[in-house]
C-alpha cells in the first residue's frame, strides 16, 4: 500500500498541468464589468476640508462627470470556467490508484496524499492572484487608503478563485474519486459511517484557502463604519452576493463545505448592515457638522458640495441600495441625544405622500432635510442679513443644480421635492435684492424732495443734496462689500447682477433726468453727481467675484 500511496503522490505532483495566471486573469476581466470605479474619496477629495473655489463650478462639473457610470455594477456576464488540472492520462492513473486504495481500505490515506499535494497548489494560486495572508486583525489596522485598492484586487481575485481554481479542483476530485466510498478524513467514524466523494477531498483541499479568502470580506464587514467606506462595502457586497450561488454549487455537497457557503451569506448580510449603518451615520454627520466659521462671502461652503457628490453616488448605486434600505427614516432616528445641549433639534421631513416613493429616495430627501437645516444654521452667522441670503441663495441653488444634472438622482428625488427646493433658491434670491437694495433704491424716490407754501415751492435743493449723497455712500457702501462676497457659479452670478441693474439703473436714470439740472445748476456739482447710468453699470459688474476690486478702479463721469 506504501508503493500505491508513493505512486499516488508521484502523478499529482509531476503530472499536474501548470495553472496559467493568465487564464484566470482573462476570467477576471471579463467577469469584472466595473472593478476600477473611481472611489468616493477620490472624487470627492478636499470636500469637507478645503474651502471652494472662486471662479465658476467647472472643477465641481468635472468631479461630476467623473462619477457618471459608477452605479453598483459588480454582475458577472461568465460563471464557473473548469479548467483541466492534469492531462487525461494522469486523471485516468489517478482514479485507478485511488480506486484500489480505497477497495483496500485505506481512502483516508489516499484522500490525506492527495489533499497534502493539492492544497499547496491552491494556496500557490491564491497567492499568483494577488491575495495576500492576513488576519482579520491586521486588515482592520490598515489605513483605508490602503485597503482600497485591497478591495479591488480581492474583487477581481474572489472571482477567478470561487469560478476557476476551486471549480477547476472540484472537478479534479470528481475525475479521481467518484463513485468512491472513502474514510472520513477529518473524524474517527463509526465502523458504519462512510463519506461519499469527492466532496470530502475536495473540502480538505480548498477549505483553509476559502478561509483564507472570504476572511478579508469578514474584516471589511465587522470593521470601523465611516462614510467614505460606504461605496467600497457596496462594492463588496455585490461581488460577494454575485459568488454565492457558485459558492453554494461548490460547495454545498457536503457538511464541510457547507460551513464556507454559511461563512460567506454571513459575511453578505453583515455587508448589508454596514452599508445601512454608514447610511445612517452619514445623515447624523449632515446633521451635527457644527462648524461655527462662516465661509468667506456667503460662498458654497464645503459641507454642502461633500454632501451633494455623496448622495449622487449614493443614487448611482441605487440598484443594490433600493434591495438594502428597505425602511424609511424614523421618528426615533430623529430625535436630538438627551441633555446635549449642542445638539439642534432636528427638522420635520414633511413630504406630501412619503409612501409612494422608494425607501432609499426618502433617505435622500431627508439628507438634503437636514443640510438645509444645518446651512440655516451657518447662515446666522452672518451679521449682515443680505449675506444671510445670500448664502442660503448660493448653497440652495447648488443643490437644485445638482439634482438636476444628475438623471439618477432626479429620479429618485421626484420633482415635487425639486420644486420646494427651486422655491427656496428663488425666496432666498429674492430676499437677499429686498435686504441689499430696498434701501439704495429708495434714495431715489421723489417723497421728502418737494417743499410747497410761500415763495418756496418747488425742490428743496439742500435735501436734493442730501439725496444724492445717501445714495453715493449707499452704493458705495455696497460695492466695497458686495464685490467681496462670492457667487460660484457663473451663470447665476450674472443673473443676478442683470437683476440688480434691471432695478438700479432705470430708477437712477429717471432720477437723473428729473432732478440733475437742479444740481448742475448750482456750485461743485461733482460732488453730488459722482456716478453716471453707465458707471453703475460697470460698477455692478465687479459684484460677487469674492475680492474687493483695486481702489480708484470705478470708471468716473465727474471730476
Amino acid at each position: 500500500m506504501a508503493r500505491l500511496e508513493d505512486e499516488f503522490r508521484h502523478v499529482l505532483s509531476t503530472r499536474a498541468v501548470d495553472l496559467e495566471i493568465e487564464v484566470l486573469a482573462d476570467l477576471t476581466s471579463s467577469l469584472s464589468m466595473a472593478s476600477d470605479r473611481t472611489s468616493f474619496s477620490e472624487a470627492t477629495a478636499g470636500d469637507r476640508d478645503s474651502a471652494p473655489a472662486r471662479g465658476n463650478d467647472d472643477d465641481d462639473e468635472s468631479s461630476r462627470s467623473s462619477c457618471v457610470g459608477r452605479r453598483s455594477s459588480y454582475r458577472s456576464m461568465t460563471s464557473i470556467r473548469e479548467i483541466d488540472l492534469f492531462p487525461a492520462d494522469a486523471i485516468s492513473d489517478l482514479a485507478a490508484i485511488a480506486a484500489r486504495m480505497a477497495a483496500a481500505g485505506y481512502g483516508r490515506e489516499c484522500v490525506q496524499v492527495y489533499s497534502s499535494v493539492r492544497k499547496p497548489a491552491v494556496d500557490s494560486a491564491l497567492r499568483r492572484l494577488g491575495v495576500e495572508k492576513l488576519t482579520i486583525g491586521e486588515v482592520q489596522r490598515l489605513e483605508w487608503g490602503v485597503v482600497q485598492p485591497k478591495i479591488r484586487s480581492w474583487i477581481r481575485a474572489a472571482r477567478a478563485i470561487v469560478r476557476g481554481v476551486f471549480a477547476s479542483e472540484r472537478r479534479l476530485c470528481f475525475l479521481v474519486f467518484h463513485g468512491l466510498h472513502l474514510s472520513n478524513p477529518t473524524t474517527t467514524p463509526a465502523p458504519t459511517t462512510t463519506t461519499t466523494a469527492p466532496s470530502a477531498p475536495f473540502t480538505e483541499t480548498v477549505k483553509g484557502a476559502a478561509l483564507q479568502l472570504f476572511g478579508f470580506a469578514e474584516a471589511i464587514s465587522i470593521g470601523r463604519r465611516s462614510p467614505e467606506k460606504l461605496f467600497k462595502i457596496i462594492d463588496l457586497h455585490d461581488a460577494v452576493s454575485d459568488l454565492l450561488p457558485d459558492v453554494s454549487d461548490i460547495f454545498a455537497a457536503s457538511k464541510a463545505g457547507e460551513s464556507i457557503c454559511v461563512q460567506a451569506a454571513e459575511i453578505r448580510t453583515r455587508l448589508a448592515d454596514a452599508v445601512r449603518g454608514i447610511l445612517s451615520e452619514f445623515e447624523n454627520a449632515v446633521f451635527r457638522d457644527l462648524t461655527k466659521t462662516p465661509v468667506p462671502g456667503g460662498t458654497l461652503h464645503p459641507l454642502t458640495r461633500y454632501v451633494m457628490n455623496y448622495i449622487i453616488l449614493i443614487s448611482d448605486y441605487r440598484a443594490t441600495l433600493s434591495q438594502l434600505i428597505l425602511a424609511r427614516p424614523s421618528a426615533s432616528s430623529r430625535v436630538a441625544a438627551e441633555g446635549n445641549d449642542l445638539t439642534p433639534a432636528f427638522p420635520d421631513l414633511d413630504l406630501a405622500d412619503p409612501d409612494s416613493q422608494l425607501p432609499l429616495a426618502t433617505h435622500l430627501i431627508w439628507t438634503i432635510v437636514l443640510l438645509e437645516h444645518n446651512l440655516e444654521a451657518k447662515a446666522s452667522l452672518y451679521k449682515d442679513v443680505a449675506l444671510y441670503h445670500l448664502f442660503l441663495m448660493n448653497n440652495v441653488h447648488y443643490i437644485v443644480h445638482k439634482i438636476k444634472d444628475s438623471p439618477e438622482l432626479r429620479a429618485l428625488i421626484g420633482d415635487v421635492y425639486l420644486k420646494q427646493l427651486t422655491g427656496k433658491f428663488r425666496l432666498a434670491a429674492t430676499a437677499y435684492q429686498r435686504s441689499a437694495w430696498l434701501k439704495i433704491l429708495n434714495c431715489l424716490r421723489d417723497e421728502g424732495l418737494h417743499v410747497s407754501g410761500g415763495f418756496s415751492s418747488g425742490i428743496s435743493k439742500s435735501a436734493l443734496r442730501e439725496r444724492f449723497k445717501s445714495f453715493n455712500a449707499a452704493f458705495e457702501e455696497a460695492h466695497r462689500i458686495q464685490s467681496g462676497w462670492h457667487v460660484p457659479d457663473k451663470q447665476l452670478r450674472e443673473e443676478l447682477r442683470i437683476s440688480i441693474a434691471e432695478k438700479l439703473l432705470p430708477a437712477y436714470r429717471s432720477f437723473l433726468g428729473r432732478f440733475r439740472h437742479h444740481i448742475e445748476n448750482g456750485k461743485h456739482p461733482e460732488l453730488y453727481i459722482k456716478y453716471s447710468v453707465d458707471d453703475l453699470e460697470i460698477s455692478v459688474s465687479d459684484f460677487f467675484e469674492g475680492s474687493p476690486p483695486p481702489p480708484n478702479s470705478r470708471r468716473r463721469s465727474h471730476g
